[in-house]
């Protein structure tokens, strides 16, 4: 069996697990060291640190203060590694945690984080899906039950200060366009909120000045929020400090393509079994900037679809040039109509979408002024048939089971 390199307790407090951080930054200090070649197992927290609760109330999450998330388990340091390498790391298994098998989904209040759809859906709300085995359902929403495809939503390696200096300046170039913007444009270093891991002292400060909020996306991987990073992928990371310093968690048991509702997988606490290895100067061999990966070969078999376009014209009727946020986001919409026309309500669908196996696509970019974009939503995955037909749509859903919702304070 291999080793378990960092374990998590569900019944404490994440700051209280010095193999924990959630701040990038270059001086986080390594918490354990591997060989190529080696395999082990990294148990993590949900990414909110178990702030939200499986209950019947969305408070959790309208209350939530984002400042802390997301919490990661490691870094992990890996002989040999130096910047320019590349880090590759097999994610041979991945699962929950046997003591808490359920996750949950939710949509942030637009006073607090939003989402793709905040406008739309501008209070928090909150479904709970149970883990039974390779499947989930909610309590919350009917009518739906479906295989996970489980995944780290969040995984990569430390930046070098140059690295995170240039993170940093762009980020407060964008704010600056907008300060006072609700949801914010991007989320700067907050120090009270840091947990900066085995750090001490000054580099502990340090780290809570200028470490990078773990929101976004960027360079060395991090919150890309990738379905198919799941069993079986392989994954290829731009080293930037000696020993590379794999960080992971916001594990996902099903996600839909966007992550659209922002807290919008079934998050949940769990395991990786992962093996690592090093390509010694790979970024200059392969001319690597961002990781690149290979997928699962397990997925979902799902083969019938729905699928829904949208266009660059948003819901005011205003034209935009080939934007594929907005396209995205009216197939979105598209497929939301539709689902409540079988009686589910608006948010209901909203968190299928963000729940379930659905494929994203960007279908056209080059046919001005609309770009086109589709969301395939797996017709399986319901208890009943969601087929357009002459006779019409049949309200299964009653409108007895809602979703919490919490109205601002």
């Amino acid at each position: 069996m291999p080793d378990t390199l960092i374990k998590v307790d569900l019944t404490k407090s994440a700051y209280e697990n010095d193999k924990i951080h959630n701040r990038w930054h270059p001086e986080v200090p390594i918490v354990e060291w591997v060989s190529p070649g080696d395999d082990f197992i990294i148990e993590t927290v949900d990414w909110t640190g178990g702030f939200i609760k499986n209950n019947d109330s969305a408070d959790d999450v309208r209350d939530i203060d984002l400042s802390i998330v997301h919490f990661l388990s490691g870094p992990i340091g890996v002989k040999g590694a130096e910047p320019g390498d590349l880090l590759v790391v097999d994610l041979l298994d991945v699962g929950p945690l046997k003591e808490s098998l359920w996750g949950f989904n939710g949509f942030f209040s637009k006073q607090n984080g939003g989402g793709f759809l905040t406008d739309h859906f501008p209070l928090a709300q909150k479904s709970i899906w149970d883990i039974k085995g390779l499947y989930t359902s909610s309590r919350h929403v009917p009518g739906v039950n479906f295989a996970g495809l489980i995944h780290p939503g969040l995984i990569g390696c430390l930046p070098d200060a140059k690295m995170l200096a240039a993170w940093n300046a762009r980020e407060a170039e964008l704010i600056a366009t907008n300060p006072d913007r609700v949801p914010g444009l991007a989320n700067p270093p907050f120090a009270p909120t840091a947990h900066a891991g085995r750090a001490k002292g000054d580099v502990k400060a340090k780290i809570g000045l200028e470490g990078a909020r773990t929101v976004p996306p960027r360079e060395h991987g991090g919150n890309c929020d990738i379905k198919d990073l799941s069993r079986g992928s392989k994954i290829y990371f731009p080293v930037y400090v000696p020993g590379g310093g794999l960080s992971m968690g916001d594990l996902h048991f099903s996600q839909g393509d966007g992550e659209i509702t922002f807290c919008g997988a079934i998050e949940m606490a769990g395991w990786l079994h992962i093996k690592v290895d090093v390509i010694k100067d790979g970024v200059a061999k392969y001319g690597i900037k961002n990781p690149v990966f290979k997928p699962s070969p397990i997925t979902p078999n799902y083969k019938d679809y729905l699928i829904f376009e949208g266009i660059s014209v948003d819901e005011a009727g205003k034209q935009h040039y080939l934007d594929v946020h907005i396209a995205y986001r009216q197939a979105c919409l598209n497929a939301i109509e539709y689902l409540k026309k079988f009686g589910y309500s608006g948010a209901q669908a909203y968190s299928i979408l963000g729940t379930a196996p659905c494929q994203g696509h960007i279908s056209g970019v080059v046919d001005v002024p609309n770009a086109c974009a589709t969301l395939w939503l797996p017709t399986e995955i319901f208890d009943f048939d969601v087929m357009p037909s002459a006779a019409g749509p049949v309200k299964h859903i009653t409108g007895d089971i809602q979703m919490p919702i919490s109205p601002d304070k």
